[in-house]
């Protein structure tokens, strides 16, 4: 059992070499990031990095965009794709697996291949440069990646007692009662999955921002880092160091809720 622990150390240790590469190139000058052999430890310690790459940019603003698009994100995510889960495993409707079983075909449709036609869509619509295309397609379950989560949410709400609805029923409750009274508490776990994968995954994007959004103004976070880059040079140090500024919460965010995070996954798709 000790040689396991070691393996699981070792393999932890490999994986947090990009972690640890992010933060030393942070705290280095230009020069010294990229000397043959590697340097590990900076000499000197260049703190004004972070100062300096956060206020070169209103990353203040960014990040206020930012979060006004993840928190509409994941609530339009968690209730929509929850609701969908919740037909497709507790209620019994003609075609029911049929038509989960298109929604979840879905998935092997590439991104690229409806990413023109929406453009052209929402073009049309008159909401380029505004956050609509980038939070509205979250409050449809299934769309903008929502499969995933439908699927996952399905799974976990069939390891629920079946036996719970129907008390629930007897007493006289609706469908949507059962849902939010019986159904969503006990499902804690998974809704803290699908909110962190959604979360990570809006806060990471890229290329819908810049697709949809010219105003600097409306930029986000990602688009800001994007800033530090150019044709001719690459601002190293500032990138690096508005890179660690920016991938910060969502190590908080996982680290706050890795307990919750490990049983939702851990318990999806064990029924009874």
């Amino acid at each position: 059992m000790r040689w396991v622990y070691v393996a699981l150390g070792l393999g932890a240790a490999v994986t947090l070499v990009p972690f640890v590469w992010l933060i030393r190139s942070a705290l280095m000058q230009d020069a010294q990031m990229f000397v043959a052999p590697p340097e590990w430890i900076p000499d000197p310690f260049q703190w004004s990095n972070f100062t300096e790459a956060l206020t070169a940019q209103p990353f203040g603003r960014y990040f206020v965009n930012t979060v006004v698009i993840a928190v509409i994100s994941v609530l339009g995510t968690v209730v929509t794709c929850s609701i969908a889960a919740f037909s497709f495993s507790r209620l019994r409707w003609r075609g029911r697996d049929a038509v989960f079983a298109v929604l979840l075909s879905s998935i092997m449709l590439p991104y690229a291949v409806t990413l023109i036609p929406t453009f052209v869509m929402w073009q049309e619509l008159g909401a380029l440069d505004t956050i609509i295309p980038l939070t509205v397609p979250s409050w449809f379950a299934g769309a903008g990646g929502g499969v995933l989560n439908v699927f996952l949410l399905r799974q976990f709400f069939l390891t629920i007692p079946f036996e719970l609805d129907e008390a629930a029923y007897i007493d006289g409750a609706s469908p949507w009662r059962v849902f939010w009274t019986v159904v969503m508490p006990l499902s804690r776990p998974a809704l803290i999955v699908v909110t962190i994968f959604t979360f990570i995954g809006t806060w990471n994007d890229f290329l819908g921002p810049l697709l949809y959004l010219t105003d600097e103004e409306s930029y986000t976070l990602s688009i800001g880092l994007a800033s530090f880059q150019s044709m001719y040079i690459t601002q190293w140090g500032y990138l690096m160091a508005a890179s660690a500024a920016v991938i910060a919460p969502i190590i908080a965010l996982f680290f706050f809720l890795q307990r919750y995070f490990i049983e939702g996954v851990t318990l999806t798709g064990i029924k009874n």
